[in-house]
């Protein structure tokens, strides 16, 4: 459980200074609060651009929220893309909501979003829980999903015993949480992984912050839906350009369950010798290689036009790029 709790990410520019110990956030695109009809209301952040600008929709992890999971690839990707990223329901700012969680919810919510933003069609980047809701959405509106970045995710969880004895403890994860101790683990990830990369400066208290704002019922039962999803039986149907980025040294998501999905899915590889935790401990490699990615899709789909040499260079470096 822990990795999935290290789930976030660094800027690479030097911390703005502020009040010490204020939760001062990084620079970020415009926010805003839209209602999806019948369904509720999102927070969602949206960098906006000409009607000729590529979308990109960006699907976040299991107790993270857009901010905190893509902050650092937000100005990269704003460069060429129209950039939208919403907090999903039961996490960050999103939507609270009576029904039980599902998936296959959060998927409808980013079409609805999509909807009300007028976006036909999006690349869809999804990190981790992300991933699940990016396939669901492709497999529940079709035609909505031009592309599709996946990245430390799979097609199932608990295919084996140690898989499914994690996903048992997620009753003493609910009590811990209720109990406070969700606040004194935060603030030990954010302390260690500021060793690994002193670039988070101030932000850690805004990323405490940020991490908190979920509540533990909403986090357990996203836990539960993720413990029994299942997209084998489907995933291979999907006719859709993918790039799958595989975190090689994973403990939450092994490498060999990632590589699965990219071979269903018949998807180009990205690997990086990372953990879980690439987004928190490696920032600025992360939003580098996300920024590849959908760069090679959008050249693909005819979104944008190919990827020029010099740019290609400057972005490709130790992410190890395989077509298989």
């Amino acid at each position: 459980m822990s990795s999935t709790a290290r789930i976030g990410v660094v800027s690479g520019r030097p911390p703005r200074r502020g009040t010490p110990g204020a939760p001062v956030p990084p620079d970020l695109p415009p926010g805003q609060v839209i209602n999806l009809p019948g369904r509720g209301e999102v927070f969602v952040r949206d960098s906006g651009g000409t009607s000729e600008s590529p979308a990109v929709l960006l699907l976040h992890g299991w107790t993270a929220s857009a901010d905190i999971n893509f902050f650092t690839v937000y100005a990269s990707l704003a460069e060429s893309y129209r950039v939208i990223a919403l907090d999903q329901r039961g996490h960050g700012r999103g939507m609270r909501s009576m029904e039980p969680f599902s998936l296959e919810d959060c998927a409808d919510d980013a079409a609805a979003l999509l909807d009300q933003l007028g976006v036909g069609r999006a690349i869809v980047v999804g990190y981790s829980m992300g991933g699940p809701v990016g396939l669901l959405l492709a497999r529940q509106h079709p035609g909505r999903v031009a592309a599709l970045v996946l990245q430390a995710t799979a097609l199932e969880w608990r295919h084996n015993v140690h898989e499914r004895a994690v996903w048992r403890l997620l009753p003493a994860l609910d009590v811990g949480l209720r109990l406070g101790a969700g606040a004194g683990f935060v603030a030990w990830v954010i302390r260690v992984a500021a060793r690994e990369a002193p670039e988070l400066g101030d932000y850690r208290p805004w990323l405490a912050a940020e991490f908190q704002r979920a509540t533990a019922h909403d986090l357990v039962a996203a836990g539960r839906a993720l413990s029994r999803y299942d997209a084998r039986p489907w995933a291979g149907q999907l006719d859709i350009p993918a790039v799958v980025l595989v975190t090689t040294r994973d403990s939450l998501v092994r490498a060999a369950k990632q590589r699965e999905l990219a071979k269903v899915l018949r998807a180009s590889l990205l690997e990086i010798d990372a953990d879980h935790d690439l987004p928190l401990a490696g920032g600025g490699e992360y939003a580098r290689l996300t920024r590849l990615s959908v760069d090679k899709l959008a050249a693909a789909s005819c979104f944008a036009p190919p990827v020029t040499a010099g740019h290609r260079r400057r972005l490709f470096g130790r992410g190890r790029e395989r077509n298989d």
